[in-house]
């Protein structure tokens, strides 16, 4: 039975990174991986790119049960310490739009998994890919049972996602440890991920396939302005997977297809082209096709013979437009897992569970769940960061 300090399940963003500052400090680290290489999810991130971090990554543009509960890690691993890192090893990065940090070049993502393999290789860690757990007890120490043999440790920490993107090998693997030690689990659902809707709507949606638009998206509390993506069943796009972690089924989502326009926009209009059709005037605003589909909800004709009013009424309802999903494409095509082990299980300065020492918890496996676009790297990266200066 080979013995370690530590042992980390899971080489991905969040376990790697927890595992290099544990080696940093002098532990004997073994990092378990059942997929043949590690970073799966890194590769694959932000079209090959990685989108690594976000300038604007803040405890309020998390979704929890508890929302300040990644405040502490957020605070004490920034994206500063990120992109230090990054730039330590000459990986080259842009901004893009929102505060989003992009590998440069195509297939660049791999360079962050280099970034982590090569940090965890010059603090001593142990990482092997290839082995599947199967059994994990605790008495004085952690004994995992695994497909490469029996390994010990004082300290496990599971970072083995959540259930997105099940072809990446997601499993709840997690979720299966944390009831074995009798920790609560929030009710898991897909996050980020698009939006269906039943047949009547897609009648007039399906033809528009293809079509995007900059809007303005509201579930629940949330709004988020960026585009929307047509699809064969129903909506995606950065603002759709935005609303999508927040929606909750039965509820409607509200969308403005016109969010830089005032009310009276077709009203004023109507003075600049009494003779124009409303769909012709919508066409000035919107894509031909959209404005198409959209002009045969509202009111026909030409724009000048209809009263103010009503033009005013037509724009409150494309800046009000209400649907109601059936549902999510699901984990196949979720970037994230909202839900996890319950905060209030966990420490949030160390992410140890408070009913098993020793035991810690980081990355997607725990319910903090990040906006798009580099938030859910930069919580790998501070919870992660967080665990490896305790275990």
């Amino acid at each position: 039975m080979a013995a370690y300090d530590s042992i980390v399940v899971g080489a991905g963003a969040a376990g790697l990174y927890a595992a290099f500052h544990a080696g940093r400090r002098g532990r004997r680290v073994l990092v378990l991986e059942h997929n043949g290489e590690p970073g799966a999810k890194i590769l694959i991130s932000g079209g090959g790119r990685c989108n690594f971090t976000n300038l604007h990554a803040a405890p309020e543009r998390f979704l929890s049960g508890n929302p300040h509960f990644a405040r502490s890690a957020l605070a004490r691993h920034t994206q500063a310490d990120v992109i230090a890192l990054v730039r330590k090893h000459g990986v080259a990065f842009y901004k893009k739009t929102l505060g989003q940090l992009f590998c440069e070049g195509p297939r660049s993502s791999r360079k962050i998994v280099r970034l982590l393999l090569d940090e965890c290789a010059a603090a001593g860690v142990e990482v092997r890919t290839g082995v599947r757990v199967n059994a994990v007890r605790r008495s004085e120490r952690f004994t995992v049972e695994t497909s490469a043999g029996v390994f010990e440790s004082e300290t496990l920490t599971i970072a083995t996602g959540g259930l997105s993107i099940p072809k990446l090998g997601a499993s709840g693997f997690a979720f299966d440890i944390a009831a074995q030690f009798g920790l609560p689990v929030v009710r898991l659902r897909p996050g980020l991920v698009p939006l269906t809707f039943a047949e009547g709507d897609l009648g007039w949606m399906r033809p528009l396939s293809g079509v995007s638009a900059d809007i303005a998206a509201r579930a629940g509390k949330a709004t988020f302005r960026e585009a929307a993506l047509f699809t064969h069943r129903g909506l995606s796009g950065p603002a759709i997977l935005q609303v999508s972690s927040y929606w909750t089924p039965g509820e409607t989502v509200v969308l403005d297809w016109l969010p830089d326009a005032a009310d009276d926009i077709l009203a004023a209009r109507k003075r600049e082209r009494p003779k124009a059709q409303l769909k012709s005037v919508l066409s000035e605003l919107l894509s031909e096709r959209l404005a198409a589909a959209l002009a045969e909800r509202l009111p026909q004709g030409a724009v000048g013979d209809m009263k103010d009013a009503a033009l005013i009424e037509a724009a409150r309802m494309l800046k009000n437009f209400r649907l109601t999903p059936v549902g999510t494409e699901g984990y196949a095509k979720a970037e994230v897992t909202v839900g996890g082990v319950d905060t209030n299980a966990l420490s949030q300065q160390t992410m140890q569970a408070r009913a098993a020492p020793g035991l810690f918890f980081i990355g997607e496996a725990v319910d903090v769940t990040g906006w798009l676009g580099g938030y859910n790297f930069q919580w790998a990266w501070s919870s992660g960061w967080a665990a490896g200066q305790a275990i």
